[in-house]
């Protein structure tokens, strides 16, 4: 049943039936987005999971949201390492309110995240590995200018990855792909990468490698 709630981020969840400690999937959407996005991915995944999809905390226009501010320049997109720690200052709580609240085994949580939510996923994956299974990163990037010390790097190599590209993205062009998975390559045991002829979106191909991704790395 999809329900809004009202945490310190309102989001929409998606539960099974039962009260069973189900496996929690959390959804970050992309900038100029909201929770109604990713959340519309949780059918196609696995029944038994539970998905949270929260709203990103800075609002940019009626239903849009980012998770931290951007700018465009010539050499691309900047941002302001200051508002991205913020930003994923109030990402780790909601996560914290969340595992608190369903319990999900081991008290860890799955990240999917689309775009800044794949970039919000990987400063979590970064900083605090010990609340997570895994990631799933999703036509995103590494933090870059906003790239924040490894604290527990043993762990973080514990930490399964599954990043997707799209070869004609341009809004995060796929050589931001291409160096997430070469950092990856050295610092996690467990990396999936797949790269597919589209945009800057999640294809066909994109939801079946996340749903055999995911059914893979259920803790037993």
């Amino acid at each position: 049943m999809l329900k809004r709630q009202q945490r310190s981020l309102t989001s929409l969840e998606l539960s099974p039936e039962g009260n069973g400690k189900n496996n929690l999937i959390v959804m970050l959407h992309g900038y100029g987005s909201n929770e109604k996005d990713l959340i519309q991915l949780a059918p196609e995944l696995l029944a038994e999971c539970r998905y949270t999809s929260p709203r990103a905390p800075l609002q940019l226009d009626h239903e849009m949201y980012g998770w931290f501010p951007i700018g465009f320049t010539p050499e691309g997109i900047s941002v302001d390492p200051e508002s991205v720690k913020e930003a994923q200052g109030k990402c780790i709580a909601y996560l914290e309110e969340v595992i608190a609240a369903f319990r999900p085994p081991e008290g860890k949580v799955f990240l999917l995240g689309f775009s800044q939510g794949a970039i919000m996923s990987y400063m979590t994956a970064f900083t605090r590995p010990d609340l997570l299974h895994g990631v799933i990163a999703l036509s995103g990037q590494l933090p870059e200018s906003a790239m924040p010390e490894i604290p527990s790097p043993e762990l973080l190599k514990t930490i399964p990855f599954l990043v997707l590209h799209g070869i004609y993205d341009d809004i995060l062009p796929i050589e931001k792909g291409r160096a997430a998975r070469l950092w990856l390559e050295k610092h996690t045991n467990d990396l999936t990468y797949h790269e597919y002829p589209v945009a800057h979106q999640i294809s066909g191909e994109g939801v079946t490698a996340i749903r055999a991704w995911l059914k893979g790395h259920l803790p037993r």
